[in-house]
């Protein structure tokens, strides 16, 4: 039997239980409710912080896109390997039209047999440089093919007047000449990868440097150049040249291609401080003969004109 004191305490028990329960099922119900509050707090914020990151991201990237755009435009044609070297390259087209031109109006007895075989080796090496060069110049290229072209035509009037003219050992003579620059220098052609790898597995220090080197003597970045040293050369030796006999036009258009050459040697791959240095040469005489033709015929003449006319 169960006592009659024990059934206020089961009464009690009964009543705890029910009410743990309906606490337990409350809290059940407010605690997700609470931890989705916070959720959707902690969303709206993100998104907030993000939208924000993107918005601030945004107005960098344009302000550094429009800066670094005004900062180009301004000063990329300086740093611009294609326009320094369309310059030249145009320059160069001016120089060879003239050449063309003249050709076509004078007579054969005028050509030079020395100096022709040397602009078409001239024009050979640098259209074959102009094309192995980074950035590639093909109108460069294309210019100097046309001298070839226009060249190899002056060699032929040449020899053909002169054994018109009974000079066929003239002839012979430069024939044989051309024939063994021609055997060395396709031996040179041959040989002359061989060489340059045997020459940097050597570890011979400077030297295996320099037979190494993207713009050494073992490449057409260091004969281009150098073939034009020796037309170049001409001008220094005849610094006193006669003003009637200096070309204003020719004058010109070589102090234009001496100055575009010059920083367009050093935009290139690989840089090739030989031809900026020929160039130099090459702007600096032909700039002294302009100066003193424009002199001459503009300031000195004008001058002359002016006492010519107080006299009368």
């Amino acid at each position: 039997m169960i006592s009659v004191r024990t059934l206020p305490t089961s009464r009690a028990m009964a009543t705890y239980m029910m009410s743990s329960r309906h606490i337990l099922q409350t809290s059940r119900t407010i605690i997700p409710r609470k931890q989705q509050q916070i959720f959707q707090k902690q969303h709206q914020y993100r998104q907030f912080t993000t939208d924000k990151t993107v918005k601030d991201s945004t107005v960098t990237s344009a302000g550094s896109s429009s800066s670094s755009g005004s900062s180009s435009g301004s000063s990329g044609w300086w740093k611009s390997p294609e326009f320094w070297g369309g310059l030249g390259a145009i320059a160069g087209w001016g120089m060879s039209g003239a050449a063309i031109y003249d050709a076509s109006l004078q007579g054969p007895e005028v050509i030079s047999l020395t100096m022709t075989p040397v602009l078409m080796v001239y024009s050979t090496l640098f259209a074959r440089w102009a094309w192995v060069v980074q950035p590639r110049n093909l109108l460069l290229m294309w210019c100097h093919v046309a001298n070839v072209a226009a060249q190899s035509n002056q060699l032929r009037r040449a020899l053909e007047y002169k054994r018109a003219n009974g000079q066929e050992k003239e002839v012979n003579e430069m024939l044989q000449t051309v024939a063994k620059v021609g055997a060395v220098t396709g031996v040179a052609i041959v040989a002359g990868p061989k060489i340059r790898s045997a020459l940097t597995n050597m570890n011979m220090g400077i030297v295996s440097s320099i037979a190494a080197a993207p713009a050494g003597p073992f490449t057409v970045h260091f004969w281009a150049p150098m073939s034009k040293w020796f037309i170049s050369g001409a001008s220094f030796l005849d610094l006193d040249r006669p003003t009637d006999k200096i070309s204003l036009p020719q004058y010109t258009a070589l102090t234009l291609t001496g100055f575009f050459f010059t920083r367009y040697a050093l935009l290139v791959t690989p840089i090739n401080y030989t031809l900026c240095s020929v160039n130099i040469a090459l702007f600096v005489s032909s700039a002294w003969h302009l100066g003193r033709k424009i002199k001459a015929d503009y300031i000195d003449g004008d001058s002359n004109n002016d006492n010519k006319k107080d006299n009368e």
